[in-house]
C-alpha cells in the first residue's frame, strides 16, 4: 500500500489553517505549539512531527498566504477586459473576504492580514520568512506597475499619465490595507479610499470624451466634435 507524504495530513492542513488564525490575531511571539495542541485536541509532539519547529511552522504558513495572496493579485490586476477602476475593485473584494472573516460585521479592528501582522513581528522572523514578505512587495509594485502600464497603453489614460508615481500610490493603500481599517475600525474608510483614489487618477489622466458644439455657418447650427477632460 502506498504511504501518503505528511503534506496531505488532514492534521497537517488543520494545524496550518489555525496557525494562520493565531499568528494574524495574536502574533508571532502570542503563539505557541501548547496553543495549537490544546485547540486541536492533539498533543505538542505531533505538532513537532509535522513541522519540526515553530520556525518552520510559520515560514510555512507565511509562504502559503504570500502565494494566495499573490495569486489574487494577478487575477484581479491582470484582466484585460477591465478597466483600472475595476481592478481596483477587484482587490477591495480580496481584502474584503479577508477582513469580515476576522470581523464579521464589517466593523472592529481585529487584524485580518497575516503579512501585515508578520511584518510587525519580522525581526522574529527567519531569513526565509523575511524573504516571502520581500517577495509579496516586489511582485505587488511589479502587478501594480504593469496593471497602470497597461491601462496608459490601452487608451484609458494620456501617454503622459506617470505610471510608476500613480502606481506608488495604489502600491502604498494595497501594503497598508490592514492598519487602516484598524484606524479606522471599519472596512468603510480603505474602500473609500481606494475608490477616492481611482477617482482623482481618472480627473487628472482620464481620456478625453468627446462633447458636441453647436457650430454656425451659412448652412444652418451645425454639431461638431470636441473634447473635454473627464470630471473637468
Amino acid at each position: 500500500m502506498a504511504v501518503k507524504p505528511k503534506d496531505a495530513s488532514p492534521m497537517r492542513g488543520q494545524i496550518k489553517a489555525l496557525a494562520r488564525d493565531l499568528l494574524i490575531e495574536r502574533g508571532y511571539r502570542g503563539v505557541s505549539f501548547g496553543d495549537i495542541a490544546t485547540a486541536l485536541d492533539t498533543t505538542r509532539a505531533n505538532i513537532h512531527y509535522h513541522f519540526g519547529n515553530k520556525h518552520k511552522l510559520v515560514e510555512e504558513v507565511l509562504e502559503d498566504y504570500v502565494e494566495e495572496t499573490l495569486a489574487g493579485l494577478t487575477t484581479a490586476f491582470g484582466r484585460d477586459d477591465l478597466p483600472l477602476t475595476g481592478k481596483i475593485a477587484g482587490i477591495i473584494e480580496i481584502s474584503r473576504r479577508r477582513h469580515r472573516k476576522y470581523n464579521p460585521t464589517g466593523k472592529g479592528t481585529a487584524p485580518w492580514s497575516l503579512i501585515a501582522r508578520m511584518r510587525q513581528d519580522s525581526a522574529a522572523l527567519t531569513p526565509k520568512g523575511r524573504a516571502a514578505l520581500e517577495r509579496f512587495a516586489q511582485e505587488l509594485d511589479r502587478s501594480v506597475t504593469a496593471a497602470v502600464r497597461a491601462a496608459r497603453d490601452q487608451g484609458e489614460f494620456i501617454e503622459s499619465m506617470p505610471v510608476e508615481d500613480v502606481a506608488l500610490q495604489l502600491v502604498s493603500i494595497a501594503n497598508s490595507a490592514g492598519p487602516i481599517t484598524q484606524d479606522a475600525g471599519d472596512f468603510d474608510r480603505l474602500e473609500q479610499l481606494y475608490l477616492a483614489f481611482g477617482r482623482i487618477v481618472q480627473h487628472a489622466y482620464g481620456q478625453p470624451r468627446p462633447t458636441t458644439a453647436v457650430r454656425h455657418d451659412h448652412d444652418g447650427p451645425r454639431k461638431r466634435g470636441t473634447g473635454s477632460r473627464v470630471g473637468a
